[in-house]
């Protein structure tokens, strides 16, 4: 017997999936410069950071699933261990990444990253973005070739190597997601099943002599994995019910720029015109696709 292929959502996305797809990206963005200022300044460790964000992902998570009528115990029956080795993967080389990147240079890689990753799986599976997808897909990626082009803006190349594993990592942890039962506690499942691997991997570079952190990195860290990365993913648990694949993909490219915007204002990070040009066509691919799918 042949095995039942997965539901495509071939309908204009509904306004309350696009206002939830818009406070997640923000969650997402906040990612971005969370870990940015954290390990810009010396407060913690790239693995200590992604460690603590895990585990205290892990505790938000299995704290309000205490308050849900299917209790902790549920997060043991729901996520896979499979999306839990890809949410670790994609956690532990962001944070790494983002020692050479800024915030929105990282989050422009590793979301374009994140575009091809689900488009070439959607399409895998059957689903056919439609014309104008395609176009928003070409206009989006040429901007990240302008960015990562060589010159004396580009960034670093193990930054961007890095960056763009952490995107494909997500990009197959979001294709998980799509038929979940249970969000939230989807959610805890794999982020108690990835604080093992954060521990380990925080082991090793614990031995190498590599670790340090202050309590504000702490904090920073605490606070990315409890807010904008435990409750942001469950958020984007649900939404991704209402959103085509390749929608979904190509949504997220709004992220770099709500990154990169803040970085500037927040962090004080250098404003350049590759950034900002890079930003606008991947910005304008977006909006091309999301217009036409709302439209048809």
């Amino acid at each position: 017997m042949a095995s039942p292929q997965p539901r495509i959502n071939q309908a204009a996305p509904s306004v309350r999936t696009l206002l939830l797809t818009s406070v997640t990206m923000t969650f997402f963005a906040a990612n971005s410069l969370l870990a940015r200022f954290a390990l810009r300044a010396g407060e913690i460790d790239a693995a200590g950071f992604t460690a603590v964000r895990i585990v205290a992902g892990s505790a938000a998570l299995l704290l309000l699933m205490n308050f849900r009528p299917e209790g902790i115990a549920a997060a043991r029956g729901h996520g896979s261990l499979r999306a839990a080795v890809a949410l670790f993967t994609y956690a532990f080389t962001f944070s790494f990444a983002y020692l050479s990147l800024n915030a929105g240079a990282g989050a422009l890689i590793m979301f374009a990253a994140v575009q091809m990753t689900m488009l070439g799986i959607g399409i895998a599976r059957g689903e056919r973005p439609r014309p104008a997808e395609w176009i928003g897909l070409i206009v989006a990626f040429g901007g990240l070739v302008y960015l990562v082009s060589p010159g004396m803006t580009a960034p670093s190349t193990i930054g961007v190597g890095l960056m763009l594993v952490s995107g494909a990592a997500w990009g197959y942890y979001s294709l998980a997601a799509r038929d979940v039962r249970s969000p939230i506690a989807a959610t805890a499942g794999n982020f108690t099943r990835a604080a093992p691997l954060a521990a380990g991997a925080l082991g090793v570079i614990w031995r190498l002599g590599h670790v340090h952190a202050s309590w504000f990195g702490i904090g920073l860290a605490a606070a990315s994995g409890a807010v904008t990365s435990g409750l942001g993913y469950a958020l984007w648990y649900f939404t991704l019910r209402g959103l085509r694949t390749s929608l979904a993909a190509i949504v997220q490219l709004t992220v770099p720029v709500l990154a990169a915007t803040a970085g500037v204002i927040l962090l004080g990070e250098r404003f350049t015109w590759r950034l900002a040009l890079a930003s606008a066509a991947i910005l304008g691919g977006v909006a091309l696709a999301l217009l036409q799918r709302i439209r048809r």
